[in-house]
């Protein structure tokens, strides 16, 4: 074969890959567009902009964590909310709306999230979250609490039952736990076939981990949004993809994307050695709620399901059509469990 040829069919080759990667970003351009132009009963949510008091409370080890408070300072009642992996204190956003009227709120970015300090901060483990949420506890929450916890949020409160029981029936008097687990992240098929999940498993830590060491440069990737992020974020966040709205997958998509990719990889480990089971039978002291999406493949329904049988008192509730942000796509369904949660805090106070 001839050079000539030779290049002639090399360059066909490079020309027909280089339309199909045009021809596929074209595509999917389309779909993005096509997504953002139907009608979105969300675009005018304040997304993010709802504020309250903001304080800083400084960790037993020093660390700044950003703490704001909300609502009526005088409430007999405060609602402690703990948010998520990658995520900040604004995605409790519905939650913090409808209670705030009626509840004192502390909504808090855990370390290396949101607005606290990440510099610096060499102590990222579970535990030590737990010991963060009785600093702020200790710092910002006088009387008797409820703790809300989302996905990490509620392995927190899990450290923190762990190493504190004793708060638990006095001062820590409900808790409610989303979208979370008890341990065994590392067995979780994350809703793929067997065998491809425990390849995937065994791949990721050497994968985060590598990410991790060239952070400064995915980072500068990761700032500009794109249609990828948006479509992998619509269908693997919620449960209704087609019917979530755009300005809050855009809204979800932002906080993860403000979370640097080296807290992303020191936090991994962490959550797949997470193993809280053990110590959940302090929760049974107090009136506890248990809520998961039933298409949650982050923190399968089984999860909750295991935590609710150490915790017997518990009331379950698997929410139909929802994955791991049910918070933010149930939201109503979500803010009545936990209004019902409060009512039996209340009333068992009387």
């Amino acid at each position: 074969m001839s050079r000539r040829r030779r290049v002639g069919i090399a360059g066909a080759v490079v020309g027909a890959a280089s339309a199909g990667v045009a021809t596929a970003a074209l595509a999917k351009r389309y779909a993005v567009g096509r997504i953002r132009l139907r009608p979105d009963p969300e675009a005018s949510e304040p997304f993010g902009e709802l504020r309250g008091q903001e304080v800083n409370v400084t960790a037993s080890d020093g660390v700044r964590l950003h703490v704001e408070l909300d609502g009526p300072q005088d409430a007999p009642l405060t609602v402690v909310l703990c948010h998520g992996y990658t995520l900040n204190l604004d995605s409790w956003h519905y939650q913090r709306r409808d209670l705030r009227d009626a509840y004192r709120l502390v909504l808090w970015d855990q370390r290396c999230h949101g607005r606290s300090q990440r510099d610096g901060v060499t102590d990222r483990t579970i535990d030590r979250l737990g010991d963060d949420l009785r600093d702020v506890l200790d710092a910002q929450v006088p009387g008797p609490c409820v703790l809300v916890g989302h996905s990490m949020g509620g392995m927190t409160v899990m450290a923190l039952a762990e190493r504190y029981p004793e708060l638990f029936g006095d001062r820590i008097q409900g808790v409610a736990l989303i979208s979370t687990s008890a341990g065994r992240l590392a067995e979780v098929t994350l809703g793929l076939p067997a065998l491809v999940a425990k390849a995937v498993h065994r791949v990721a830590p050497q994968a985060v981990a590598a990410l991790g060491r060239r952070a400064a440069l995915v980072d500068r990737g990761r700032q500009v949004g794109s249609d990828v992020s948006f479509l992998a974020m619509r269908l693997f966040g919620f449960g209704d993809s087609r019917n979530v709205s755009p300005t809050l997958v855009d809204f979800v998509d932002t906080m993860i994307r403000s979370t640097p990719t080296d807290v992303i990889a020191d936090f991994y480990p962490a959550l797949m050695a997470h193993d809280k089971l053990s110590a959940l039978d302090v929760l049974d002291k107090v009136p506890t709620s248990i809520i998961v999406g039933d298409k949650d493949w982050l923190t399968p329904p089984d999860h909750s399901r295991a935590i609710a049988e150490v915790v017997p008192s518990a009331h379950l509730e698997v929410v139909a059509g929802t994955s791991h942000l049910v918070q933010m796509e149930r939201p109503q369904v979500v803010n009545d469990a936990l209004r019902d949660l409060l009512k039996r805090v209340q009333g068992e106070n009387r």
